[in-house]
């Protein structure tokens, strides 16, 4: 319809039984369309909808530790940590000092980063291990991963051209 006065679209929209909706109030000028604008909050509701459904919801799982935990044990947690990287969800990793253990937290801090290092390229740190009552925990992220860019098939079905001034698009022939 091209630029109009805001009066003037509002007479067009009244004319034609239709609601004038802004579509964009920080263009310049602003974008405005006839429409019915019960139909205009529908639409957007339904876009609304279909981006809500493709989000992946980051979930935060929780693997805990002990202080004396023992090595077959370090090694399953350790893998179900992975696991959860993998599918996409945050891990927490927690361990908890009881009694006499937080006279000797370095040994908690040591198994902390001990699975940090194992975990390795499955997940980012997020948060350092750090002490909160008697509980030291870390949360590792699941690292990016790039998609695969698949291959370029070679064009070789095409015929080769022999010259460039062969390439160059000529104007039909009319009677100019």
């Amino acid at each position: 319809m091209g630029i109009l006065t805001p009066f003037d679209a509002l007479k067009m929209a009244r004319e034609r039984g239709l609601d004038l909706v802004e579509v964009s109030p920080t263009a310049v000028p602003p974008v405005c369309r006839i429409q019915d604008y019960g139909k205009f909050l529908y639409e957007k509701e339904k876009s609304d909808r279909a981006a809500r459904k493709k989000q992946k919801v980051i979930v935060v799982k929780e693997v805990k530790f002990s202080v004396t935990v023992d090595e077959h044990d370090y090694q399953t947690k350790k893998n179900q940590a992975v696991r959860f990287l993998n599918d996409g969800d945050k891990v927490k990793i927690s361990l908890r000092f009881r009694g006499r253990q937080m006279a000797h937290r370095e040994l908690g801090y040591n198994i902390i980063n001990r699975i940090i290092q194992d975990i390795g390229e499955a997940g980012l740190v997020e948060f350092m291990p750090r002490m909160e009552g008697t509980i030291l925990h870390a949360i590792i992220a699941p690292s990016r991963k790039e998609q695969p860019v698949a291959p370029k098939k070679p064009a070789t079905d095409k015929p080769a051209v022999a010259s460039p001034a062969a390439a160059a698009v000529t104007p039909p022939a009319s009677g100019e």
